[in-house]
């Protein structure tokens, strides 16, 4: 855990796959969680940590997304306020594991653009942007605290995943990030960055799609390109074989697909598996 700011603190995962997502806490007027871990165990282990600065139960949940590493601690937090996009609850079932035997607790109070919260004179500021990464996507922003936590819309030092959505659509939640000029941003995934990160990523996801149309342009399939594109200085990130993921969503806007067709999930992480195989790198997701 780590504090961010006066009254925002973060739980980090270390490891950044694909379900080691990270948490805050904002410990005002009754406190506040913002994303409730992969399982239970982690979401324990999280309130154990939140715990040090915030001896109660939190009153109010935010998810940012819809995504399992995201919700899945959401019954831990009885009586909570569960607070999300309006689409989360349908995408939350949608998404759902089916072998996962632990209770799906759907957000309580919806909202569809923006939502404000009033923390003991703190205005927290809830701004859906999405879909970039999913198509609940939504950011927390503290302007008094300086302080924006960005979901997966971020994802640093390590390879992003984009599940529905466009370049375009992400390219300009990067961009709301600058404009907000935060001095902290609480990734969904990842170390703790300033606009460093969102710049950082932007520049990957426009190295690749320039990258994907030239393979595309070429005749090749999107496997072929994710075995032949340079990962360059983002071969230094985690995952690096996701790359896969990206240049199939490229791939997809160069066919004219509709943004939230449906993946293969598990064909999407063979691609993954192949990818790194054929890199010679470590297979990990």
């Amino acid at each position: 855990m780590q504090q961010v700011s006066d009254h925002c603190f973060a739980v980090l995962n270390q490891k950044n796959r694909v379900c080691d997502a990270n948490s805050g806490l904002i410990n005002l007027a009754g406190g506040v969680v913002i994303d409730t871990q992969s399982d239970l165990a982690h979401a324990r282990q999280m309130i154990e940590l939140f715990g040090k600065v915030w001896t109660r139960m939190p009153q109010r949940v935010i998810n940012t997304h819809e995504d399992a590493g995201h919700v899945s601690g959401n019954q831990l937090f009885k009586g909570a306020e569960i607070i999300a996009h309006r689409s989360v609850p349908d995408r939350m079932r949608a998404v759902a594991d089916p072998r996962q035997s632990q209770e799906l607790t759907l957000p309580t109070t919806l909202f569809d653009v923006r939502y404000e919260l009033d923390l003991d004179g703190t205005e927290v500021h809830l701004i859906y942007v999405g879909p970039c990464h999913q198509m609940g996507d939504t950011i927390v922003h503290l302007p008094k605290e300086r302080v924006v936590f960005a979901g997966d819309v971020l994802f640093r030092q390590c390879t992003p995943m984009g599940w529905t959505g466009t370049y375009d659509k992400w390219f300009a939640c990067l961009d709301l990030l600058l404009e907000l000029d935060p001095e902290v941003i609480v990734p969904g995934h990842g170390p703790l960055c300033g606009i460093e990160g969102a710049c950082e990523m932007r520049a990957y996801l426009e190295y690749v799609r320039e990258e994907s149309r030239r393979c595309f342009n070429a005749g090749m399939t999107s496997l072929e390109a994710a075995k032949r594109i340079e990962f360059g200085p983002y071969g230094e990130w985690r995952a690096p074989a996701r790359l896969f993921m990206n240049v199939e969503r490229a791939y997809r806007e160069f066919r004219n697909e509709p943004a939230d067709a449906p993946w293969d999930t598990a064909k999407t992480f063979e691609a993954i598996c192949e990818v790194a195989i054929a890199r010679g790198i470590p297979v990990e997701f």
